[in-house]
C-alpha cells in the first residue's frame, strides 16, 4: 500500500517536522510553507483563484497519500482544503477577494452551536463552536447558526429551525486553546467563539446543490458522503504508514533476537493479511468513490445506492483498519510505546482520529 506520488526525498522533508509538530501542538512554518507551495489548502479551489481544481477522485489520492506521511499533516489539509470547498456556495466576486490569495485558509465547526438573529441587512451572532482543525493558522472561520428573527426561531420547509453557515475574519473571533487529545496533536483543533458580531448577508451561505455558485462538479456531490470519503482515506493513509512501521520494528526485533523465528513469522503473517485485507477494501472504496464521481460528470445524478455503498465502504473500511492496527501494534514491543518513536506517534494519531463519530455509526 505504498504512495507512488511523492518520491523519498519529499516524504522526507515533509515527515522532518512531524514529530517537533506533536510535540508542539502545532504544524510547523516549515510543514506550512510547503502546504502553501504545493496548494494542498486549495485542493478544491478552482484554477481562476490559484487552486488545484482536483477531482474528488484524484484529490483522495492526495489526502491519503498526505496522511501516509503523517496523520497530523494528512488530517489538517484534508479538514482545510474540504472548508475551502465552501468557496463554491459564496457569492463569486467574494469568493475571489478571498480565495485568490496564497494563503487562505478556512476552518471551523459543522456544529449548529452558534444563534444568529437577523437584522436589516445581516446577522448578529453569538456562539460557541469546538474543534476547527488548524485553529492556529486559519484566516477565516467557519460556523453553523440557527437563525433567528424578532426573538423567534426561524422554521424551515420541514418546519424545523434553520439552519445557515457563516464565515468569520480571525480578528472578529476569540480562539480558545483546548484542543488536549493523545493524537493528532498538530491539527491544533481548538474551539472559537464570536459575541454580537455583526456578519453582512455576504458572509452567510448554505451548502446544497441549490446553491452553488461555481460550476465544478465537485460542488454538487453529496456533502456527507463527501465528508465520509476524505475522512476514511485519512485513516487508510495512517494504516498503511503503521504497518509498513510495523514490519521495520519487527525486523529489527529478530535482527537483535528478541523474538524467534516462529515469533517473527506470525507476527509478519499479521501485518500481511492486514495489508492485503486492507488493500481489498481499499480497492472497492477507490473503485465506489470513482463510480459515484463519474455518474454525477455524466447524470448530474449520484443514485441513492451509490450513496449508500460509500457510506457503508467507508466506514467498512475505517473499522477494518482500527481492528488491523490494534491486532498488530502489540506484537512491536515495548519500544513500540516509548513517546519518542514514529510508530507510537501513528498509533496515537489513528485512534484519536477514530473518535471522529462520522464512521462509526453508519448504517
Amino acid at each position: 500500500m505504498k504512495n507512488k506520488a511523492f518520491d523519498k526525498k519529499t516524504i522526507a522533508a515533509l515527515r522532518k517536522y512531524a514529530a517537533v509538530a506533536d510535540k508542539k501542538s502545532a504544524l510547523q512554518p516549515e510543514q506550512l510553507s510547503l502546504i502553501y507551495k504545493y496548494e494542498w489548502f486549495k485542493i478544491f479551489v478552482s484554477k481562476e483563484y490559484g487552486g488545484l481544481e482536483l477531482s474528488l477522485p484524484d484529490a483522495l489520492l492526495l489526502e491519503e497519500q498526505l496522511a501516509y506521511i503523517d496523520g497530523s499533516l494528512g488530517w489538517t489539509v484534508t479538514l482545510c482544503a474540504g472548508a475551502n470547498l465552501f468557496v463554491g456556495y459564496i457569492d463569486k466576486k467574494i469568493a475571489k477577494q478571498i480565495f485568490s490569495k496564497q494563503k487562505v485558509c478556512f476552518g471551523g465547526s459543522g456544529a449548529a452551536t452558534g444563534k444568529a438573529a437577523i437584522t436589516d441587512d445581516g446577522y448578529i451572532i453569538n456562539g460557541y463552536w469546538k474543534y476547527a482543525t488548524g485553529a492556529p493558522h486559519l484566516t477565516h472561520f467557519t460556523a453553523n447558526c440557527i437563525i433567528d428573527k424578532d426573538g423567534k426561531p426561524v422554521l424551515d420547509k420541514n418546519n424545523q429551525h434553520l439552519i445557515q453557515s457563516f464565515f468569520f475574519k480571525r480578528s472578529e473571533v476569540k480562539v480558545i486553546e483546548d484542543w488536549h487529545t493523545p493524537g493528532l496533536k498538530a491539527t491544533a483543533g481548538h474551539s472559537f467563539s464570536v459575541e454580537n458580531l455583526y456578519v453582512p448577508n455576504e458572509r452567510s451561505f448554505i451548502i446544497n446543490a441549490e446553491t452553488v455558485t461555481h460550476n465544478d462538479a465537485v460542488f454538487l456531490f453529496p456533502f456527507l458522503q463527501f465528508a465520509e470519503l476524505t475522512l476514511a482515506v485519512n485513516t487508510l493513509g495512517m494504516t498503511s504508514h503503521l504497518l509498513e512501521e510495523a514490519n521495520a520494528v519487527i525486523n529489527k526485533r529478530r535482527q537483535l533476537k528478541k523474538i524467534t523465528i516462529r515469533q517473527y513469522d506470525y507476527s509478519n503473517k499479521l501485518i500481511g493479511d492486514a495489508s492485503n485485507k486492507i488493500e481489498m477494501l481499499r480497492t472497492k472504496f477507490y473503485e465506489t468513490a470513482a463510480t459515484a464521481w463519474n455518474e454525477l460528470l455524466i447524470k448530474k445524478n449520484i443514485p441513492v445506492k451509490t450513496l449508500n455503498n460509500i457510506s457503508n465502504l467507508s466506514a467498512r473500511l475505517v473499522k477494518e483498519c482500527r481492528a488491523r492496527v490494534a491486532a498488530v501494534y502489540p506484537y512491536c514491543g515495548l519500544s513500540a510505546i516509548n513517546g519518542k518513536t514514529e510508530i507510537e506517534r501513528i498509533f496515537r494519531d489513528v485512534f484519536t482520529a477514530s473518535q471522529h463519530s462520522l464512521l462509526n455509526y453508519t448504517g
